[in-house]
């Protein structure tokens, strides 16, 4: 009985919403679901202002009465209690879950999702390249609900199971693809203890195959290069990690030092990441003057919102908001890279992929090749809430230094180049560069062809 009334008691704890939003800080996310590296660390204003998201004013017929909807709850519990046939299936705190994630469900917007404090602690876990999993890198249809696999990286537990580029994953254990948000199906379901061993069914044509794969600890490549023909220098990014801006410079500068006198930066299926590692990537080659040096900003529906520009050799952050400004910022910068640059993309390169691209675009240093890139020009803010849950909510649009909103457009390529697959190419094998037909027709706009 003691605790049937904990359950009970549990279940109505914090269930006026409002009341839990007293948000430590906001964590920004400019990725589009890859399941690898989606919560930047750049704080971005506290969750003041946050306090009543969602509700508007008493009179307004969109309002959501909260004391309506509590007492519409009680009777429902009562019912529920009184009448429903399979007793052992009830659990307050799945019930009270289901509120809070039904609540930010309705809003139709498949960014915005509530996390239990479980799902928050797994979903935080920091985002610097090396975790224990399989090693591959996945996106979702945001409009299908389809998880594909953009990339297994080298030597890892994906590629000797025989996980392909492509691959469409149905179902992970027991877990089909389409029952949970995909952070928390990879999070919690794809990775896991190291040694331990994870099931994954996957869609390949016509074929559905389950492989038997070891999670391990794996430190992601983000960044791999090599010096192509006449002095072009190729650099490709999978995505954005914390790691990543180090080890792209580095390859900038190695590839340099061998004589690069041109460069293609590889995007395609790149979906995004942590946004301060794209300002500074996008910095390091971008020069001053142009946009007031701005690389990104971005507005919420009040027209607050924040800028990184670069000016007197610094990257450097404002805000019109009140908010506090970044601690990580100023940082040095006085770096700038005068060559011919191409940036091949696709229709998987989405948010900070884009936010690169489109800086370096606007500022007529590199040209676009490839096809329409995903078009996510929206960001989220993470909100911890004071029971250890969180929502990420989509808080505010970006743009690049034109002021251009790419969102549900995309970036429209310089030069529209469709991948195409010779009929008697291995892909188990991979496509090599000589066999990329976007890699060739970026050496073309380089004038190398």
């Amino acid at each position: 009985m003691e605790n049937e009334t904990r359950t009970k008691n549990k279940f109505w704890k914090g269930m006026l919403v409002g009341s839990l939003v007293t948000a430590f800080a906001i964590l920004l996310v400019v990725g589009i679901a890859a399941g690898i590296s989606l919560i930047g660390h750049s704080v971005i204003g506290s969750g003041s202002r946050f306090s009543s998201v969602g509700m508007k004013d008493a009179g307004d017929e969109d309002s959501l009465d909260l004391d309506f909807v509590n007492r519409k709850l009680q009777v429902l519990k009562a019912l529920i209690d009184r009448d429903f046939l399979f007793e052992e299936n009830i659990d307050g705190e799945a019930m009270e879950t289901g509120i809070y994630k039904g609540m930010l469900e309705a809003l139709g917007d498949p960014y915005t999702v509530y996390y239990t404090s479980d799902e928050y602690k797994a979903l935080t876990e920091e985002t610097e390249g090396v975790y224990c999993g399989i090693g591959a890198l996945v996106s979702q249809n945001m409009e299908t609900g389809v998880v594909t696999i953009l990339r297994v990286f080298k030597n890892s537990p994906a590629e000797e199971a025989g996980v392909q580029k492509g691959d469409i994953i149905l179902k992970v254990n027991d877990v089909e693809y389409n029952e949970m948000d995909l952070d928390m199906l990879v999070s919690q379901e794809i990775r896991g203890e190291e040694g331990t061993w994870v099931d994954i069914l996957f869609q390949r044509g016509d074929e559905q195959l389950t492989l038997h794969i070891e999670r391990r600890q794996v430190e992601a490549t983000t960044v791999e290069y090599q010096m192509l023909e006449q002095n072009t220098g190729y650099i490709m990014v999978s995505q954005f990690e914390i790691v990543t801006s180090e080890q792209f410079i580095n390859a900038i500068d190695d590839l340099v030092d061998q004589g690069m006198e041109q460069l293609i930066i590889d995007l395609r299926d790149n979906p995004g990441g942590v946004l301060s590692s794209t300002v500074e990537m996008a910095a390091y080659i971008l020069p001053e003057g142009q946009w007031d040096g701005m690389i990104v900003s971005t507005a919420d529906k009040n027209g607050h919102g924040f800028v990184y520009y670069s000016e007197d050799g610094e990257i450097r952050y404002a805000s019109n908001s009140g908010d506090e400004d970044d601690p990580a910022y100023p940082k040095e910068d006085g770096h700038e890279l005068d060559m011919p640059i191409v940036i091949l993309v696709n229709g998987n390169s989405a948010s900070a992929s884009e936010v690169f691209s489109g800086a370096l675009q606007d500022y007529g240093v590199a040209k676009l090749v490839g096809t329409t890139t995903f078009g996510k020009g929206i960001v989220q803010g993470l909100v911890p809430l004071t029971d250890g849950s969180a929502v990420k909510l989509t808080i505010s649009h970006y743009y690049t230094p034109s002021g251009f909103d790419l969102h549900s457009k995309g970036l429209t390529p310089d030069v529209e180049v469709e991948l195409e697959i010779p009929e008697d190419i291995d892909l188990t094998l991979g496509l090599s560069l000589d066999q990329d037909n976007q890699v060739q027709a970026a050496l073309e706009t380089l004038g190398v062809r």
